[in-house]
């Protein structure tokens, strides 16, 4: 095949778990969050140890990929992963401590939900959380980095099955359908009835 001077190398999604093997961390925890943005439902983070050296194939980032991908993917993650943690913030305690330090706090409750104590954790976007471990934020972290590309999936499979849940207790909002976005949908069903008890009344389309 062809290559040019302009294509961008391939993505070693592997290279800051080796980087952090090379430097004795034996237990990384790639972290990741779902839901941050939707109009309803808690933020779900997840935190995931993978074993030194496995390499699962076509893990990435969990927006990039469809929904069979996602679910084939967390079947061999929970599989293979030497441990998994999920936090999970519900939408009264988002309006209380607001969206970033909701988040922090679904981090910093997946971390703690693992059964094997982190040494290094890399963490996609820019916060860090509370806690006295070696921490790196990686922008974009969870298209460049196995760990936290797992955990992005686990968090967003997680999540959509939480909404799910949600569409059955609240027929009338459609959350099987967008999970809680802002959808033409969506935003049309709080017009006509309001607010349910999962929707965040301080964002911008429920208040």
């Amino acid at each position: 095949m062809q290559t040019s001077l302009f294509d961008s190398p391939p993505i070693d999604r592997y290279r800051f778990e080796q980087e952090a093997a090379a430097q004795g961390f034996r237990a990384v925890a790639g972290i990741d969050e779902a839901g941050r943005g939707p109009l309803a439902g808690p933020v779900v983070a997840a935190a995931v140890i993978l074993p030194v050296g496995l390499r699962i194939n076509g893990v990435n980032d969990s927006k990039q990929l469809s929904a069979h991908q996602r679910e084939q993917l967390f079947k061999q993650i929970t599989a293979t992963a030497l441990t998994i943690g999920i936090g999970r913030v519900d939408a009264a305690t988002i309006d209380r401590i607001n969206i970033l330090q909701a988040t922090r706090l679904a981090m910093l409750q997946a971390v703690e939900a693992l059964t094997i104590q982190p040494d290094r954790l890399l963490i996609d976007g820019i916060s860090t959380i509370d806690l006295p471990v070696p921490q790196l934020t990686i922008k974009q972290g969870d298209s460049l980095s196995a760990s936290i590309a797992a955990a992005s999936i686990i968090a967003k499979v997680t999540r959509d099955r939480l909404m799910a849940d949600y569409d059955t207790q609240y027929p009338l909002y459609g959350f099987i359908r967008h999970k809680g976005y802002g959808s033409q949908q969506h935003l049309e069903a709080l017009r006509l009835h309001g607010p349910c008890p999962i929707h965040r009344r301080t964002f911008r389309g429920v208040r």
